[in-house]
């Protein structure tokens, strides 16, 4: 596949900065970083952009996602080559669909050259710390209850444990909010064995990185904050040595 100075002048690309070490970003959103004119984003990702001649940085506040996203159209609309910077993958939780969602009602961005440049999710980098916990069945659940209400949030928790596969959680635990992770928890105890296994993996890929996986009967709510991504194990999940893993097949 071309990249994007190969085939327009003007492009905009949605671009996945990966979990935090560099290693993990990969050459084509490299590549488009260094041909970009312009690159917006939350203000931490922003900063792991390094300036150079000619690229002007928009860092914005967390929850300006959709003026974000309306303002890199607008300045890919001027013929300018502009990169939003999300961590991880942009099309999980991120900044992707607030893209798309801007272009609707909008036909005359709609033509323009828009491409979404896949990165390295939080989410498959704790699971390959931990091992292959996403061997199986998965599916995957934002905590905040900033877009969508709590009682969707437990919805979906009680659907996907009575389906028996794993789960992963984005978002776990705020300062806002510091009670939603403790309800998801008491519905995994109402629902499943003590020995359901759960890993909490903080800041994964970063000097900052913890890895800590613990029985359902052993976790708290205080074990999670905005840089933990949980992973709640299925039925069959179980160690082995140092590493947890789910069986690839199921009865």
């Amino acid at each position: 596949m071309n990249t994007p100075n190969e085939r327009l002048a003007t492009w905009l690309c949605i671009a996945g900065l990966g979990p935090g070490d560099e290693a993990l970003v990969t050459p084509e959103v490299s590549h488009a970083l260094a041909q970009a004119t312009d690159v917006l984003g939350y203000i931490p990702y922003v900063a792991r952009v390094a300036p150079r001649p000619g690229l002007t940085l928009h860092p914005s506040d967390n929850r300006e996602e959709l003026d974000r996203a309306r303002a890199a159209l607008a300045l890919a609309a001027q013929g300018r080559r502009v990169v939003v910077v999300s961590s991880g993958d942009p099309g999980v939780f991120a900044m992707a669909a607030a893209v798309f969602e801007a272009l609707e009602g909008r036909p005359d961005w709609q033509q323009l050259d828009v491409r979404v440049l896949p990165g390295v999710t939080a989410m498959l980098a704790a699971a390959a710390r931990a091992g292959a916990p996403l061997g199986h069945d998965f599916c995957v659940i934002n905590l905040s209850d900033n877009l969508k209400p709590q009682s969707l949030i437990e919805q979906r928790v009680r659907a996907a444990t009575g389906a028996d596969m794993a789960m992963a959680f984005y978002n776990p635990r705020s300062a806002s909010r510091p009670h939603t992770f403790e309800r998801v928890l008491q519905l995994l105890r109402e629902a499943c064995e003590p020995e359901r296994l759960l890993i909490f993996a903080r800041a994964v890929s970063t000097p900052h990185e913890q890895l800590r996986c613990v029985p359902l009967s052993q976790a708290q709510a205080d074990m999670a904050d905005m840089r933990t991504l949980v992973i709640v194990g299925s039925s069959t999940t179980r160690r082995v040595g140092r590493y947890v893993y789910t069986p690839r097949s199921a009865s």
